[in-house]
């Protein structure tokens, strides 16, 4: 009787506000927007690993293939890829936030952001020295911009020039051409209007800034949202309310990574790309938490550390239906998908593995982080992996090639087991109860 009426507040009061957070469009286009440039990021990985293979004279080697300028061709993958992340979210997330309106090309939303984000991108000062010995000022965009330092910009234009361009389309503000004109040309001449809009406005307000000596829109956009956003990131408490927040959502059935990581990632992604400028550049790692922080040494076999519960339910359970359950997640689980799990065991709105299920991700962001700022395990350098790495070879890799990755891995494992545990042994007599009935 209590637990349906626990159920029933949880429905009343708890699943509306877990839904209309878990639609909303602008969250919702952030993290497919994002999910565009991961395939680049891995890919950029792959470059930095072979740069700094951790072999004995591996170095030797390639530079009697390559010449001793061998790691800067290497790493030139790296520049095409991490270099433009911000390019990659504002374009995904204009894109998606299009598609998410009736009347809308997403291409031409793409196509103003790109525009829009050049446009705001301040230039950087660089001198030729012709043969006469004079100097003269080349100005060009300053390219750091386009990387992970102007990610949070290019998702605000993405959001106000998309949201420019379906107000006037709604409206019917746009430019008109016969009927005979190709479909392609009408597609494309419809983005005429907001664009002119959406850089006018823009242009005023870059000429606007540099009068009163702001500097520009990345710097006041850092100042004010990304330095403090990325402060709390960074943290342990930030981190932790960030996973009590995603494994809660997850609890009531609500998708608590895709929510919570449309806010969290592109604060966790800045800081994973100074840690690779950092790797890349032979200096000391600043950064402890990060995206791979989270996605490789909290979220093991899935949210919640779930392949700790999948061990127990394979090697210790009493139940057949709790070990054939177990069995039958036990491979998703190894490649960190725990949809199974939550979903068959179940742990979404089980009363009992709720509570364990949200204890174990902020455990082992103690852990982890008090692990690696104590220096007994390597941080990570930057180096993405797909999130469907399984577990040791993940935290070896991200790490740059240090043992101690794995290791901290299994050292969360069987913490996250222990705190398991006894919510597992009680869910199990109760299901092995109602099968000897």
């Amino acid at each position: 009787m209590e637990n349906t009426l626990n159920m029933d507040l949880v429905d009343k009061h708890v699943m509306p506000v877990a839904e209309k957070i878990s639609n909303n469009k602008y969250l919702m286009a952030i993290r497919d927007g994002i999910a565009l440039m991961m395939p680049f990021m891995i890919i950029g990985s792959f470059f930095l690993i072979l740069a700094f293979l951790p072999i004995p004279g591996y170095d030797t080697f390639m530079a009697s293939v390559f010449g001793e300028t061998w790691m800067d061709k290497v790493l030139y993958p790296v520049g095409a890829t991490y270099d433009l992340i911000a390019i990659f979210a504002s374009v995904g997330t204009a894109y998606r936030l299009a598609q998410r309106y009736n009347g809308l090309e997403p291409i031409i939303a793409a196509a103003i952001t790109i525009a829009a984000y050049m446009l705001v991108t301040p230039y950087a000062i660089d001198f030729t020295v012709e043969a006469t010995g004079s100097q003269h000022e080349v100005y060009g965009l300053a390219i750091d911009y386009l990387g992970s330092k102007g990610m949070f910009l290019g998702i605000i234009i993405a959001i106000y020039s998309t949201e420019v361009y379906r107000w006037m389309v709604s409206r019917n503000i746009t430019f008109k051409l016969p009927d005979s004109v190709p479909p392609a040309v009408l597609k494309s001449f419809s983005a005429l209007l907001p664009a002119f809009v959406v850089i006018t406005s823009l242009a005023i307000l870059r000429i606007a800034i540099e009068a009163v000596d702001l500097v520009s829109l990345h710097a006041i956009v850092t100042t004010v949202v990304s330095a403090p956003l990325t402060a709390l990131g960074s943290s342990v408490i930030g981190t932790m309310l960030a996973e009590f927040a995603e494994h809660a959502l997850w609890a009531t059935g609500i998708h608590g990574s895709s929510v919570v990581g449309s806010v969290m990632s592109p604060i966790w992604l800045t800081l994973t790309d100074e840690n690779r400028m950092a790797f890349q550049a032979g200096l000391e790692i600043p950064n402890i938490i990060n995206q791979q922080f989270v996605e490789i040494f909290i979220w093991f076999g899935g949210s919640g550390g779930i392949l700790a519960l999948v061990l127990l339910l394979v090697f210790r359970s009493r139940s057949a239906q709790c070990k054939s359950i177990g069995k039958l997640g036990f491979g998703a689980s190894i490649f960190n998908i725990s949809e199974p799990i939550m979903f068959g065991l179940p742990v979404v709105l089980n009363p009992i593995l709720i509570i364990p299920f949200i204890i174990t991700p902020m455990v082992c962001v103690l852990t982890t982080y008090f692990a690696m700022a104590s220096g007994l395990v390597a941080l990570p350098a930057g180096i993405a992996v797909p999130w469907t790495t399984p577990i040791f070879l993940s935290g070896y890799l991200v790490t740059g090639g240090h043992v101690s990755g794995a290791i901290l891995q299994l050292f969360n494992l069987a913490l996250a087991m222990a705190i398991y545990y006894p919510f597992f042994r009680k869910w199990d007599g109760i299901c092995l109860n109602s099968e000897t009935k």
